[in-house]
């Protein structure tokens, strides 16, 4: 499942514009509630559902004047986006229905799986030195050592909480653009960044204060 959605992502890009690719991931939060609470029968409470749709408004603020569907190439690159969050989901879900069970691992083998389908897809393979160094920095650092993280803190980790976590990404990727390229997001984008963290918090003490006041 992971192999085929880390495919579905770069599939998705070639067609769709950049905004509509992270909202789209961002749904990951409902997907990962709604499979913990089929699967897992892990509720969600009030605030966790304040929380998810509050984290999704500023997601929605952030890249709104981004959003598009321009033509029937890009909503189809809209529709085969979902493929990651579904995939995320799918993941969480069997590393919490399986915490003992080392799924570290799994993130190897979803390379693998991506890798053949890659080559698969490939008219044909001409990769320069340059371009091997890129991906070994998006393979290593932004996909295979975050998604390891993911993988270790799911196994103590409601799948809501982990869902409302993975959308300050689109917060931090304005916040290293304006760090390193000096790109400086307008007021709406600090407005849903804001709002994206403020759900975040709620969560937290959703989960590590008033539960333990119930337990």
């Amino acid at each position: 499942f992971l192999g085929i959605g880390f495919s579905a992502y770069v599939f998705a890009m070639y067609h769709t514009t950049v905004a509509n690719t992270l909202f789209i991931i961002s749904t990951e939060t409902i997907f990962l509630a709604l499979f913990g609470y089929i699967f897992l029968k892990e509720k969600i409470n009030l605030i966790t559902l304040i929380s998810i749709i509050m984290g999704m408004s500023g997601v929605l603020l952030i890249i709104e004047s981004s959003l598009s569907i321009q033509s029937s190439s890009q909503f189809f690159g809209n529709i085969v986006a979902f493929i990651m969050p579904i995939s995320f989901a799918v993941l969480i879900v069997i590393v919490r229905k399986y915490p003992k069970v080392d799924m570290v691992p799994a993130q190897f083998i979803a390379g693998i799986f991506a890798l053949i389908i890659g080559f698969l897809m490939s008219g044909k393979i001409l990769i320069s030195a340059h371009d091997i160094f890129l991906g070994f920095l998006a393979g290593f650092m932004q996909l295979g050592f975050g998604f390891i993280l993911i993988t270790i803190g799911a196994q103590r980790t409601p799948s809501a909480m982990v869902g409302i976590i993975m959308l300050t990404e689109a917060v931090l990727g304005q916040l290293w653009a304006w760090m390193f390229i000096n790109e400086q997001p307008p007021f709406i984008v600090i407005i849903g960044g804001a709002i994206v963290i403020f759900a975040v918090l709620l969560q937290f003490y959703n989960l590590y204060f008033l539960e333990k006041k119930t337990a």
